[in-house]
């Protein structure tokens, strides 16, 4: 079966659309196919189409019934589990532990001590400057 893109220029006859199975009347030759380039389209001669049509409608007919059914409990399903997930969620919040697996916690705290212990600096700049704060500080 050849396949046609969307948008094309076609010859007059019946044209079905592979993604939403929609039967496409095309009345005079170089009629342009509706829909994007990536949408496909097969053609169908005359007798195909008459027989493709009542059944497409009979399974609407049979169907929909049954996508509304579905559709409405997928609804009042969400609406509930929605509500329970959103306060398991909270609760999970409050209880998580305060550490984190895989975190390196046991770095950078001794020169911090050491610094807090007042550790002599050698760089006599940063020296002038510590004790210019310190003077501030006090002040």
């Amino acid at each position: 079966m050849k396949t046609i893109n969307g948008g094309s220029a076609v010859q007059g006859g019946y044209y079905l659309s592979r993604s939403n199975w929609e039967i496409f009347p095309i009345e005079k030759d170089g009629q342009k196919l509706p829909g994007a380039s990536s949408e496909h389209y097969v053609k169908l001669n005359t007798a195909a189409a008459l027989a493709i049509m009542p059944v497409l409608g009979g399974l609407m007919v049979v169907f929909l019934p049954f996508i509304g059914l579905y559709l409405a409990a997928k609804t009042a399903v969400g609406g509930v589990t929605g509500a329970f997930s959103r306060s398991a969620q909270d609760l999970g919040a409050t209880i998580t532990p305060g550490w984190a697996p895989g975190a390196a916690h046991m770095t950078g705290k001794a020169t911090d001590e050491k610094a807090a212990e007042g550790e002599k600096i050698e760089d006599p700049k940063l020296a002038e400057l510590a004790k210019e704060v310190e003077e501030k500080r006090k002040a």
